[in-house]
């Protein structure tokens, strides 16, 4: 029990946190209070370091999210890291990851905020290569370096912010927003997010990161490390309204969001197809955020948390169950063998897809409504209506490989559902997952929007979703590749299998020209040139002048009257040159 008791610690103090937050957060709303409490750590002269938080419904509501989903996952890790030898390592790790994100939503300064921005790439760091094998490696490398592109965009933007006395950026976004600095400041603050929520061109390293242990992709595709640059955005939105680069924030999130529900119809592996489905959901948080509905992408942010934290939870029990394979070729029929943990995983895909009534209809209905009210070109509007049929697309693309098809692993095999540790943080965001959208609309929209469409408009998004249904099933039954083939499309399945080929761009474009050029340097000058005029070169000439002077000091009289000689006729030609 020694070993699991730091578990259970870490569960009742996030779940009780959890609950304060719950009351706060209500008691906040009904009385509209916003309280900022700032805490001098040093004066000396002129100079003050202080540490400010800034609660209000927003930043407490999103820290209940965080800490209901994160104390799930520490249950869950219970059982799922069980045969781990140093799971109080690993649980103290996601402890780090949940208070860098606690620290970076109540901070109103951009110090705090940068402090938890870089904890939050650290941890995730440690976190992705915890497998310690080389795509582990490799993931956390590439996650690590596009983060950090987030992080030297943050110093930027706290080195521009000393033009205004104070790095409390909330001080500054309404009456500072025409100021030139605050553009830049802006401008810093949209690629920052870019980086962290994974937007074109910054895309590769989130279905990457799915090497770490699938507790951590839980918590990190759902309510952490990819929605912060969400928030940041979503804090700092007045000042960005009108601002050209959020148009183009637009366009590049749509293509997001239409790039990763392509890919995912072209994936094999259960948690990519997942990771996938989380980049498509934060294009579509980004692309409503820069139209202006600050509101909607946050309340989609957090209805989207609940279900995505249960679809890697389902994911990771079929993964145990199926001896470690994540292949979903090999997987079929489980619904049978696994009958809870499958309602949890077709729940949270069916709010994934925005079925009416449960939590994801609410967030992504609104939205879409709101993008049929707005005044749109038709390409952004039709990317938004194409991107949530092809949700519907992997989704039940999904589920036939999972629930329908047959068996296809092994011919002995000993499926059950008896884990339940694992059931039992599951059926919590289950719940959650059915009433939050509910629960959330009320909260957070404190009077009803009224949005009048004409009728097949309204039905616009039901009809998309069948539409996606039904291609879904057939693409199952018959595999996508053979389409190409009869379509003689091979380029264009490789395009679009790889994810627009962004992977080999971080990779090649950011790292291996520069790796190689440090190859060419270190092969002709360090070991080149240099050898012979640095290192090497200096030791044969040291060693041929310390034999020249240990001959001198050998004490011989005939180098001693040699060199007295020498000298003296040296002498004797300078003075006639002088004369």
């Amino acid at each position: 029990m020694k070993k699991y008791s730091i578990c259970f610690i870490s569960f009742f103090f996030l779940f009780f946190f959890m609950l304060i937050n719950f009351f706060m957060m209500i008691y906040f709303i009904m009385n509209n209070l916003v309280l900022m409490l700032e805490w001098e750590i040093i004066s000396f002269n002129s100079m003050n370091i202080v540490m400010s938080i800034l609660l209000d419904w927003m930043s407490l509501l999103f820290m209940m999210f965080v800490s209901l989903i994160s104390s799930s996952v520490i249950f869950y890790s219970k059982s799922y890291m069980s045969s781990e030898l140093n799971l109080n390592r690993f649980i103290i790790l996601v402890l780090m990851f949940v208070f860098s994100m606690i620290l970076l939503i109540i901070s109103p300064n951009m110090i705090s905020i940068f402090l938890g921005w870089d904890g939050l790439g650290l941890v995730s760091y440690c976190l992705i290569i915890y497998y310690q094998n080389m795509k582990s490696y490799n993931a956390g490398m590439l996650t690590a370096l596009s983060n950090r592109i987030g992080d030297v965009m943050i110093l930027m933007l706290i080195s521009w912010m000393i033009n205004y006395g104070s790095w409390n950026y909330i001080f500054y976004l309404d009456f500072m927003s025409v100021d030139y600095s605050m553009k830049i400041v802006g401008m810093l603050v949209i690629l920052a997010a870019m980086t962290k929520s994974a937007q074109i061109p910054f895309s590769s390293w989130l279905p990457a990161a799915m090497a770490a242990p699938t507790p951590v992709s839980a918590l990190v595709h759902s309510s952490t490390l990819v929605t912060a640059g969400v928030y940041l955005l979503i804090r700092f939105n007045n000042l960005l309204i009108d601002m050209f680069f959020y148009k183009i924030l637009l366009l590049l999130s749509g293509l997001t969001m239409f790039m990763a529900g392509i890919c995912a119809n072209y994936e094999f592996d259960l948690k990519k197809i997942i990771a996938l489905s989380t980049l498509s959901q934060l294009g579509l948080m980004m692309s409503i955020l820069s139209m202006g509905y600050s509101d909607l992408a946050f309340f989609h942010l957090l209805t989207h948390a609940m279900f995505k934290a249960l679809l890697f939870m389902c994911a990771g029990v079929i993964i145990h169950m199926m001896s470690d394979n994540q292949d979903i070729r090999i997987m079929g029929g489980i619904s049978i063998y696994v009958p809870m943990t499958s309602l949890c995983l077709n729940i949270s895909n069916l709010a994934l897809c925005g079925i009416p009534f449960l939590a994801g209809f609410y967030s992504k209905d609104m939205i879409l409504e709101m993008v049929s009210m707005s005044n749109l070109n038709l390409f952004i509007f039709y990317l938004y209506y194409v991107c949530t049929g092809l949700t519907m697309f992997y989704t039940f693309r999904l589920l036939m490989y999972l629930m329908i098809n047959d068996f296809n692993l092994l011919v002995i095999y000993n499926l059950y559902d008896e884990d339940f540790i694992m059931l039992k943080s599951m059926l919590l965001l289950l719940m959650m997952s059915l009433i939050s959208g509910s629960m959330l609309s009320w909260l957070i929209f404190s009077y009803p929007y009224m949005i009048y469409l004409p009728f097949n408009m309204k039905m616009m998004v039901i009809y998309v979703m069948l539409l996606g249904m039904v291609m879904g099933f057939f693409i199952s039954n018959m595999s996508i590749y053979s389409i190409n083939k009869f379509l003689m499309t091979y380029n264009l399945s490789l395009f679009l299998t790889v994810m627009w080929f962004l992977p080999g761009l971080s990779v090649y474009l950011m790292n291996y020209w520069f790796l190689s050029l440090g190859q060419n340097l270190l092969k002709n000058v360090d070991m080149g040139w240099g050898e012979i005029y640095k290192s090497q070169g200096i030791y044969n000439i040291i060693k041929k002048y310390s034999i020249i002077f240990y001959i001198f000091q050998m004490n011989n009289f005939k180098i001693f009257l040699f060199s007295f000689v020498l000298w003296m006729m040296i002498f004797i030609i300078m003075l006639f040159m002088m004369l």
